[in-house]
């Protein structure tokens, strides 16, 4: 199953927490497209044009929702 999950890269020196940035977006977002779960790295996959590899994004973090 599928399920809304953010992937979030952090500038240096920044801070956040799972827990505020869903309150954001729960505040300026319909349900359905509020995250269940926001995974943070240090870098999004990307192909040499620059262009983000969603499928890539997929395939390495299927396993944050093994255990729902």
């Amino acid at each position: 199953m599928e399920a809304v999950t953010a992937v979030v890269v952090i500038r240096p020196g920044g801070i956040a927490a799972e827990d505020q940035l869903i309150g954001h977006c729960a505040a300026r977002l319909a349900g359905f497209k509020v995250p269940k779960k926001i995974l943070f790295v240090d870098e999004l996959p990307r192909n040499p044009s620059g262009k983000i590899l969603k499928r890539d994004l997929r395939d390495r973090h299927a396993s944050a929702f093994d255990d729902a």
